[in-house]
């Protein structure tokens, strides 16, 4: 059985992503009244990190598609993958 979740604190919680809706709690899980994304609760501590999210769809926290999609880095940002200066 998951832990409870104290209902004050469910009052000021919200999703960490841009819309910043509130949450709702389901099974061992706070998910997002607007995007969707579900968040774990840990011993019961929400963990409301956007990598650690189950997306709508998914079964898994992180797939593809996910929140990380879009984020910048490597070669999908148009950076180069290695960080070390041309040579001259």
């Amino acid at each position: 059985m998951p832990a409870p979740l104290d209902p004050q604190l469910l009052e000021i919680l919200a999703c960490p992503s841009e819309d910043h809706a509130p949450l709702r709690t389901e099974g061992d899980e706070l998910v997002c009244t607007s995007c969707g994304r579900a968040y774990p609760l840990v011993d019961g501590i929400p963990v409301l990190l956007l990598d650690e999210a189950r997306v709508p769809g998914s079964s898994e926290a992180g797939l593809p598609g996910g929140s990380e999609a879009g984020l910048p880095g490597g070669s999908e940002a148009g950076l180069p993958d290695d960080p070390a200066p041309a040579s001259r």
